[in-house]
C-alpha cells in the first residue's frame, strides 16, 4: 500500500509559478514510477509528467514541456511538480498517483495509488 498526500494547490495570476508536493508512505522504493495527473471540469484526465521514486525515467506531457519540472526531495519523502509560466489553460486538479512497477506509462489505468488531488487555479 501506498498513502500520497499532495498539497501546494491554489490560485496564481498567468505566467506565475507554483510548486505542488506529493508526500508518500508506504511502501515506496525503486521500483514504484510516480506520475502527475491533471483534470479539468469536462475534460479527460491528462498526463503531466512522471518519474521514478529515485528520480530517474522523467517524463513530461507535451502541453508542459520546458515549463514543468519533476523533483525528488529526499529530505521529506516527497515528490515535487514545479510549475513556471503557468497559463489559463493550466487549471485543472491537480493529481499524484503512483505504480507499482518502475516502467513509464502515462495511461493513467496504469497507476493504482490516487491522492485527493489539489486545486490549481490560474488566471488571465
Amino acid at each position: 500500500q501506498v498513502q500520497l498526500l499532495e498539497s501546494g494547490g491554489g490560485l496564481v495570476q498567468a505566467g506565475g509559478s507554483l510548486r505542488l508536493s506529493c508526500a508518500a508512505s508506504g511502501r515506496t522504493s525503486t521500483s514504484t514510477y510516480m506520475g502527475w495527473f491533471r483534470q479539468a471540469p469536462g475534460k479527460e484526465r491528462e498526463f503531466v509528467a512522471g518519474s521514478r521514486w529515485n528520480g530517474e525515467s522523467t517524463y513530461y506531457g507535451d502541453s508542459v514541456k520546458g515549463r514543468f519540472t519533476i523533483t525528488r526531495d529526499n529530505a521529506k519523502n516527497t515528490v515535487c511538480l514545479q510549475m513556471n509560466s503557468l497559463k489559463p489553460e493550466d487549471t485543472a486538479v491537480y493529481y499524484c498517483a503512483a505504480k507499482v512497477g518502475a516502467l513509464y506509462y502515462s495511461d493513467s489505468r496504469r497507476y493504482i495509488y490516487w491522492g485527493q488531488g489539489t486545486q490549481v487555479t490560474v488566471s488571465s
